[in-house]
């Protein structure tokens, strides 16, 4: 059985482009999320990490989009 592989580039891009869409700054989103400083951001945006569940709910409510939307799966 084949599993769903998260993508962490992709998704990455894909919080990048969210971010971008709804006018937002790195710095902006950081405020929202209630980060201290922007380096996790930033390690999304390059898909050296990926957000936490809890930062996910949070980045779907933010982004108005289901959680499926915010990640991106496959090759």
């Amino acid at each position: 059985m084949n599993f769903p592989v998260v993508n962490m580039e992709r998704t990455g891009q894909n919080i990048a482009s969210l971010r971008r869409q709804h006018g937002m700054s790195v710095r902006q989103l950081q405020d929202m999320m209630g980060f201290s400083t922007p380096q996790a951001i930033y390690k999304w945006q390059r898909g050296e990490t990926l957000p936490t569940v809890d930062n996910l709910v949070a980045l779907s409510a933010i982004f108005a989009v289901p959680i499926d939307a915010i990640l991106i799966t496959g090759a």
